[in-house]
C-alpha cells in the first residue's frame, strides 16, 4: 500500500456501523463499506460492548484495505472483568467491584506489549493502580494492600 489513506476511529467491539464516523469516511474511499464493517466487528468480537481504537488503512488507487485493531483501555479492561459498566465516583471511598488476582494478570497480558512496564509484575501493578481509580478492589483488598502485598513478594508465584 503506497500512498495510504487511514481512518481512525473509536468503535463499540463488535458493534460497528456503517454510520458515522465510519461510512461517511469511508464512503469517498470507493471501499465496499460493509466488507470493511464486517471486518471491524469480526476482529473486535472478543471486546464485545468496549470502545475499542481502530485503523482502517485504505490504498485509494488499488481500494485494497486492512484494519488494526487497537488494545483497550485499562479502565475498559477491568470493567469488563468486574462486570460493571462504570467505575466509582469517590475513588477510594467508595468500592464498586472486586476482582480477582487472575484477572488483573489476564489484563496485564493483554496490555503488556503497550504499556511501559517490562515485566508482568510492573504491568499488574499499573493495572492494579488503575483499579484504585476505579473503585475496584482486588480479592477483596485495596489496591494499596495489594500492591504493599506485591513488593513484599506475597504474589511472586503468579508472575
Amino acid at each position: 500500500m503506497s500512498n495510504n489513506q487511514s481512518i481512525d476511529a473509536l468503535v463499540t467491539g463488535g458493534k460497528a456501523t456503517s454510520g458515522p464516523p465510519l461510512g461517511p469516511a469511508l464512503g469517498p474511499l470507493g471501499v465496499n463499506i460493509m466488507d470493511v464493517i464486517n471486518k471491524i466487528n469480526e476482529s473486535t468480537k472478543n471486546f464485545n460492548g468496549m470502545k475499542i481504537p481502530i485503523t482502517v488503512n485504505i490504498d485509494p488507487d488499488t481500494k485494497k484495505w486492512d484494519v488494526v485493531v487497537g488494545i483497550p483501555s485499562t479502565s475498559a479492561l477491568i470493567l469488563k472483568e468486574a462486570g460493571i459498566k462504570k467505575g466509582t465516583n469517590s475513588p477510594k471511598e467508595k468500592w464498586v467491584a472486586d476482582i480477582n488476582f487472575e484477572q488483573i494478570i489476564k489484563i496485564s497480558e493483554v496490555k503488556m506489549n503497550s504499556s511501559y512496564g517490562k515485566t508482568l509484575k510492573k504491568v499488574s501493578k499499573e493495572i492494579i493502580g488503575t483499579c484504585l481509580s476505579a473503585g475496584v478492589k482486588v480479592n477483596g483488598k485495596t489496591p494499596k494492600e495489594i500492591i504493599k502485598e506485591i513488593d513484599k513478594g506475597v504474589w511472586d508465584n503468579k508472575f
